[in-house]
């Protein structure tokens, strides 16, 4: 196992509930405060991690911030990872150069001047490379901003664009990550190289019992008349193993799509509403590949209408016609199954008042653990710090 021979401490700032910090105590890490905005998430997390001094509350309250660097400063602490929202740039959300959220990289890089750590990661969406905010009446891009403030200090990495799928997470998912080191370290911090095995669905999930959806109206219920043995052999899997409710509409379409489609090219079985063909993007009310790793797993994965959230399913009606092919598993996909396709612990702890639009939610906007602690271990290998 690689990890730091002597343990070292670390701040997480814009928290979530620590998904980024999941495999943190394998490579010889240990958080001592972390902070988040929303209290579901913060309780979240220090359920997971009940010894860090959790710091509930807006950073860009001046109180909330000084209390933050007041409980590190006295702590040695050697990391920050910060994940500061990424709504407004990403490609779900508005991309709004001018959203406020994008603007709480000040706080994450004011909390680096102060806190001075030895190694600093800051995660995001792609699109923050090419987001511009106002720094000193001038509008720049946010590299340029971390570059004027933080590159005397710290060697930065090059190659900050890195995809999940390049490093054994069966999941695309573009992010744009800095690894940043103290020159004083006299070492160079990049990501390690690109794995050359592609994890896909069929490999990730493929022998998961497969379920029927959980039908949201009574009346049609019986259209699925082994709903309840295939639910009680996917709990015997997992606890979380258990299908979504959707409407029997949206599954109707979703029957008759097959693996890697969208129920917007289907000739009869299609999105409508009051009987006419409704128009939505292209990618919505669509199966992923099981050839292909997982889509970006987004925060409203439980939805057949958002972008590829419907599991790839497999023909178990035949026919010549396109209209009479059936296929299974016309729902969303399964907790659990998100927990593999996001390289979370089978077990993850998930406190027992979270409900599923929480879990859901906090999954898809939390980085994929592995690809972090990949990325630690390609710092200690570099820096000899396992020995």
């Amino acid at each position: 196992m690689i990890r730091f021979k002597n343990k070292i401490k670390a701040i997480s700032l814009f928290s979530n509930v620590g998904i980024a910090e999941t495999y943190f105590a394998d490579v010889g890490i240990e958080v001592v405060v972390a902070n988040e905005l929303v209290d579901k998430r913060a309780r979240f997390y220090k359920h997971l991690y009940p010894n860090v001094n959790m710091i509930c509350g807006d950073i860009t309250d001046k109180d909330v911030f000084d209390s933050v660097i007041n409980e590190v400063v006295n702590k040695k602490v050697d990391m920050l990872i910060a994940t500061p929202p990424c709504q407004g740039m990403s490609c779900a959300g508005r991309k709004d150069p001018k959203d406020p959220r994008n603007f709480l990289i000040f706080y994450a890089v004011e909390a680096i001047k102060k806190i001075k750590p030895r190694f600093v990661i800051i995660e995001n969406v792609p699109m923050q490379q090419h987001t511009q905010i106002l720094y000193k009446d001038e509008y720049i891009f946010i590299p340029d901003y971390i570059e004027r403030e933080l590159g005397e200090i710290y060697r930065i990495n090059e190659n900050r664009i890195v995809n999940t799928m390049d490093y054994g997470i069966p999941q695309s998912r573009q992010r744009y990550i800095y690894l940043m080191v103290n020159k004083l370290e006299g070492i160079k911090w990049e990501f390690p190289e690109k794995e050359n095995k592609i994890i896909t669905m069929k490999e990730a999930i493929g022998d998961l019992p497969s379920l029927d959806p959980c039908v949201r109206e009574d009346s049609e219920k019986w259209r699925f008349p082994h709903y309840e043995d295939k639910r009680q052999k996917g709990l015997k899997v997992s606890k979380w193993h258990y299908p979504p409710v959707h409407s029997w509409r949206q599954i109707e379409w979703m029957i008759h799509t097959p693996s890697g489609a969208s129920a917007f090219k289907n000739e009869i079985f299609y999105p409508m509403t009051k009987g006419r063909r409704v128009k939505g993007a292209p990618r919505t009310y669509m199966r992923m590949f099981w050839e292909k790793p997982a889509t970006t797993i987004m925060q409203n994965s439980g939805v057949i209408s958002a972008f590829s959230t419907v599991h790839p399913g497999r023909c178990i009606v035949d026919s010549k016609k396109d209209v009479e092919r059936i296929y299974s598993d016309p729902r969303a996909l399964t907790i659990y199954e998100l927990l593999i396709l996001s390289s979370l612990p089978l077990d993850w702890n998930i406190p027992s008042w979270a409900d599923d639009v929480l879990i859901r939610k906090v999954i898809g906007e939390g980085i994929p653990p592995l690809l972090i602690k990949k990325s630690i271990e390609s710092l200690i290998k570099e820096g000899n710090y396992d020995r």
